[in-house]
């Protein structure tokens, strides 16, 4: 119980003190015009309230994620504590509110872009491929688990649900943000708070014994916590897709001054969520190997039907049902429509089509595979998903690396973290099923061989840095 009151304390102060460090080092310009006014144009460039944008960015980058995740990651005991507050604080704060930043400052550019002008044309063209799989990913595996559910509830099929689902996120992807994501995110964005904290209340005063922090892997099948945890629980720690939301939402700033807000803040707002499910996983069902035995058995949705269920009662059925169905729906969405603002960025210089058009074809053309995707496992889109997402996250923390080196700020602050997680995507793609395979032993060889490699390199760019004095920083109308 102590542990886990600790951590959300710590994630509050981690938003209060080091966010603000985070934004000092990042320096703000509080009077200075955002895209949303500068290229407003009553689709993606609308100025918005900081409270809608935080709202928004919560939904766009959790869903299901700070739940599901958390859950699987509860396998692994308390040491999951441990990833979600450190990660979240100097790890996927960090992302969240560089991507953010960056993309305003850059005119509402998208994720690829901001690679390219920082990185490379060629490292982009790799990032262009790599995010937009990631979100045809994302869009599959979170609107199976809904289409499901409400097969099993109603008379509608699953391929029926699975059609009145990819409609709407057509519809989402092509219409402007204010007109239906604007106003329907609120209301569940305060679905997924109102389950979180209730669920969090309940566990508390439930007299169940939630366990106190260790470092030992408790995970029933022996699996390794490195790098396994830290591509189980992306969403509440780090991830690569939120990089791609981030950009939904900097063209709805009003000021500078509310990034903190509206990236970093939505970041530990989803670490919360992350720390309550995680907390309430490994609490429930009398350890890990129970729980272990309920996942294998109900699956993910399944868990939390019954946690909400016995820790809150019919209004937890409810809560649980619609957080099911809602959540990944919420993720899915902007994830077909940041795929399409990417594809439109990529194309519209190279094909002479109107930018309506363009937009319709760009939607389709991801609309369409991830709906065939979303009608095959689960857990095998899962795993894939887990890959790309951390492998995205690793190059938006060199990203924002390169800006510090550029502009002479304390790239420490995204370079500790960017090293962490290239170490951690390294060994994980040696390992894992979904990459080579190979022994772990081998893997950790290999993953500290690249590690060192992305280590000297850093160390080059730093001492080439030393010699090179850059002044000002980037307009927000580089891509104008």
């Amino acid at each position: 119980m102590v542990t886990f009151i600790v951590c959300i304390v710590l994630l509050i102060f981690g938003y209060m003190f080091y966010g603000k460090f985070i934004e000092r080092v990042f320096e703000i310009y509080p009077n200075k015009e955002t895209p949303a006014y500068s290229k407003q144009d009553g689709m993606d460039f609308v100025p918005m309230p900081a409270w809608k944008g935080w709202m928004i960015q919560l939904l766009n980058i959790a869903g299901l994620g700070p739940i599901f995740g958390a859950v699987a990651g509860a396998l692994y005991g308390p040491v999951a504590f441990i990833w979600i507050v450190v990660g979240c604080i100097v790890a996927g704060g960090v992302h969240d509110y560089f991507s953010g930043m960056l993309s305003l400052r850059h005119g509402g550019a998208q994720f690829p872009k901001l690679v390219q002008h920082y990185l490379g044309k060629y490292i982009r063209v790799f990032t262009d491929i790599v995010s937009v799989v990631l979100m045809v990913l994302v869009a599959a595996a979170f609107v199976a688990g809904p289409a499901q559910l409400i097969s099993s509830k109603t008379p509608i099929s699953f391929i029926v649900a699975l059609i009145i689902i990819f409609a709407y996120f057509i519809l989402a992807a092509i219409l402007p943000i204010n007109k239906v994501i604007g106003r329907i995110y609120p209301i569940f964005g305060a679905i997924l708070i109102i389950m979180a904290v209730s669920v969090a209340v309940a566990l508390i005063f439930s007299g169940k014994e939630i366990p106190e922090i260790t470092v030992q892997n408790l995970h029933p099948s022996g699996i390794p916590v490195w790098p396994l945890l830290m591509v189980t629980i992306s969403c509440g720690a780090i991830s690569g897709f939120h990089c791609t939301q981030s950009p939904i939402i900097s063209r709805t700033v009003k000021h500078e001054s509310e990034g903190r807000k509206v990236f970093y803040g939505a970041m530990i707002a989803e670490g919360i969520i992350a720390l309550i499910w995680a907390a309430a996983g490994m609490t429930f069902f009398g350890g890990t190997e129970g729980l272990a035995s309920k996942l294998q058995s109900v699956g993910p949705a399944g868990v939390v039907d019954q946690i909400s269920i016995q820790l809150l009662g019919p209004v937890g059925g409810i809560l649980a049902l619609l957080g099911v169905i809602i959540l990944p729906i919420t993720t899915g969405d902007t994830a077909l429509r940041s795929s399409r603002m990417i594809i439109e960025d990529f194309m519209k210089d190279k094909v002479n089509i109107k930018s309506k058009t363009l937009m319709i074809l760009a939607s389709f053309a991801v609309g369409i595979p991830a709906f065939f995707l979303s009608t095959i496992d689960y857990t095998f889109l899962w795993r894939y998903v887990g890959f790309t997402n951390q492998i995205v996250a690793t190059v938006m923390l060199w990203v924002a690396v390169s800006y510090l080196l550029r502009y002479n700020k304390s790239h420490l602050v995204a370079g500790i973290p960017a090293l962490f997680m290239t170490g951690a995507v390294s060994v994980y793609v040696l390992y894992a099923p979904e990459g080579l395979s190979l022994p772990y032993q081998t893997s950790i060889i290999g993953g500290a061989i690249v590690f060192v490699i992305i280590a000297l390199l850093y160390v080059r760019a730093i001492l080439k840095q030393n010699n090179t004095t850059v002044i000002g920083q980037p307009t927000q109308d580089l891509y104008s």
